[in-house]
């Protein structure tokens, strides 16, 4: 997998076995850091990739002028090779390990960009969100194929790419 814009463009990183994670092709990852782009300016801001699968997205962020990464992983196979993957890269992302609502819910400080992009059917998308929501401080991006109760975010964005879709949030909470 190669990295598609910024300081790091080209540079390429290793993917966990498909059979672990699925990673976010180019192509979108392309278009969520495009359309992102066109929502705010990123430097200085934080990203934080709540399922990590390969660290591409938190990489792709530092890439483009983020000030911060954190990505969570849980799976100890993924989680080794996203910190060998971080390894090659100044700056790099932080990487906690453990299961990403928990982590989640541990944080103390707001993230201006939260990227969920858990298992599929793993019917974690609400708890993702309910995890978050005092931590979400301006845009929420999920990658999802179902439908997902969206609770108090509002929906900026939609857009879909086969079968899935990418859907940007904005916490009302931040709003007020």
């Amino acid at each position: 997998m190669n990295i598609t814009a910024g300081i790091f463009k080209g540079r390429k990183i290793i993917a966990p076995d498909e059979k672990i994670t699925r990673p976010t092709l180019s192509k979108v990852r392309m278009s969520v850091f495009n359309t992102l782009q066109a929502m705010m300016d990123f430097e200085g801001k934080t990203f934080l990739d709540m399922y990590a699968g390969s660290g591409i997205m938190g990489l792709e962020a530092l890439s483009r002028g983020f000030g911060y990464a954190l990505a969570f992983e849980k799976h100890p196979k993924a989680a080794q090779i996203i910190k060998n993957n971080f390894q090659k890269f100044t700056p790099h992302p932080k990487l906690q390990i453990g299961d990403a609502i928990k982590l989640a819910q541990k944080i103390e400080k707001p993230f201006d960009v939260i990227y969920i992009d858990p298992p599929y059917f793993a019917g974690i998308y609400e708890a993702s969100l309910d995890a978050i929501k005092n931590i979400a401080q301006n845009i929420i991006i999920l990658e999802h194929v179902n439908e997902v109760d969206f609770k108090e975010f509002e929906i900026l964005k939609q857009k879909k790419y086969g079968d899935k879709y990418i859907t940007f949030l904005l916490n009302i909470k931040y709003c007020k």
